[in-house]
């Protein structure tokens, strides 16, 4: 037994959602602590406007450069090593940012703490679903969101504590994620190997034919239309959902005060209720995603995600028009946006894949969607058809999931033991919801010939 995958117990399947959910709550402290903070240094420590800019912008890069490497080391080298590695490196960008004298310093904490963080999620994510059971793996990795939403939540709450505290003011918001990442780390030592990348490590190293040890790069998603219709669906999915997402985060405010008529603290207290909407939408969702509704709440939510961003076009831009996309937004999205894209993204591809995937998709869309950030400016000059031109694109997004998952649910936990030329005994016209062997918990396997 290899020192750094220790298996002699099994943690509770919760214990390991929460630790390692708390990725996707230090991903979102990062970047809303990181705009207000910077806010903070420029008048203390002299960075200017620019500078501002290209620290946001080496996060945002840094986070989807981690998140498509750090995915393939999880997959190459085990759960256990990356997910302690990156939450150290965090932990030590952080502490540069707190301490950083200038320009260099809070460069160098930005990348870290991206890499970091933008590396763990795909890793954290495969541990929780390899935790799990049949019974409960969704509402497992559909926790995580319910994490997310906190990281939004605890990083506001240091900025209304610290707003006011200058270059101070900063470092206690820097603080705040880097004890997080210390917590989390000490907190993830009790956590073993996963038994599931385990075996599967243990298999290809022997040779041992099985779909899970055959199956470890890109080259067999590519090669196999059982891994490329999901892979291609998700960063379909994801890449254009993301886009409006991202769009709202970055310019909402500046079209609530300047477009709506709104204060910005009547922006941030909408923010701050549909927070709340969004956490309840998470909630539902974890009761919902191991049940046969799964995709019949999927479509109602992405009618509502979509239809949301046509709610000011069609009735102006206006109080309460931009409430009703807030809030249809916010429901909407708990069913049809990051949480099921994680859920696909375990379910559909075997172990030492899985993080790889899932890194893949994440770093593509943010990747994408800090490139349409440059353009989104000058759009929202008319922020009609800006609005009109993000239903689109997120229709053409969520469109994708529907045709990639409604039909076809290849279950890589239930078949990823077998052996590899049964992936060819299922066809993709035969796994469909409707299969008489289906259902979200005792899903469809392929059979061995």
């Amino acid at each position: 037994m290899r020192p750094d995958r220790p298996e002699a117990r099994t943690p509770n399947p919760w214990w390991v959602a929460l630790i390692c959910g708390m990725a996707s709550y230090i991903d979102a402290a990062a970047i809303v602590s990181s705009g207000t903070a910077l806010v903070l240094y420029q008048h203390s420590i002299g960075i200017t406007e620019g500078q501002i800019g290209v620290l946001s912008a080496t996060l945002t890069l840094s986070i989807a450069v981690g998140a498509l490497t750090g995915g393939r080391l999880g997959d190459r080298y085990g759960r256990r090593r990356v997910f302690l590695t990156t939450m150290a490196m965090i932990a030590l960008g952080s502490m540069l940012l707190v301490l950083a004298p200038g320009f260099a310093m809070l460069m160098a904490g930005m990348m870290l703490v991206g890499l970091g963080s933008g590396a763990d999620l795909p890793v954290s994510l495969a541990s929780i679903s390899e935790a799990a059971a049949d019974h409960n793996r969704g509402r497992l990795v559909g926790f995580s969101q319910i994490l997310w939403f906190g990281g939004i939540i605890g990083a506001n709450v240091f900025g209304i504590v610290a707003g006011g505290m200058g270059q101070l003011g900063g470092q206690v918001m820097f603080a705040h994620v880097g004890i997080v990442a210390l917590v989390v780390l000490a907190a993830r030592v009790s956590i073993p190997e996963s038994t599931t990348w385990a075996d599967a490590d243990r298999e290809r190293t022997s040779g041992t034919a099985t779909i899970r040890a055959s199956n470890t790069g890109l080259k067999d998603v590519l090669g196999k239309r059982i891994f490329l219709v999901p892979f291609l669906a998700l960063i379909g999915f994801y890449t254009f959902t993301n886009i409006g997402a991202n769009t709202g985060g970055q310019f909402g405010t500046y079209i609530g005060v300047n477009v709506v008529g709104i204060s910005v603290q009547q922006q941030s207290l909408l923010g701050i209720v549909m927070l709340g909407v969004g956490m309840l939408g998470a909630l539902a969702f974890m009761r919902i995603v191991d049940t046969p509704l799964r995709m019949t709440v999927y479509a109602v939510g992405a009618i509502l995600l979509a239809g949301s961003y046509l709610i000011p076009v069609i009735f102006g831009f206006t109080l309460i028009p931009w409430i009703a996309l807030s809030f249809f937004n916010a429901i909407g999205g708990a069913f049809a946006f990051e949480a099921i894209m994680k859920v696909w993204s375990q379910e559909s591809f075997p172990t030492l894949l899985r993080s790889t995937i899932q890194g893949s998709v994440i770093g593509i869309a943010r990747v994408i969607a800090a490139g349409v950030a440059l353009i989104t400016p000058a759009l929202m000059n008319t922020p009609a058809l800006a609005y009109l031109l993000i239903a689109i694109i997120v229709a053409v997004g969520l469109g994708c999931g529907w045709a990639g998952f409604r039909r076809s649910r290849f279950d890589a936990f239930a078949a990823e033991s077998l052996d590899p030329s049964s992936l060819s005994s299922v066809p993709a016209a035969s796994r469909t919801t409707s299969h008489p062997q289906y259902s979200p918990t005792t899903p469809y396997v392929p059979t061995e010939r």
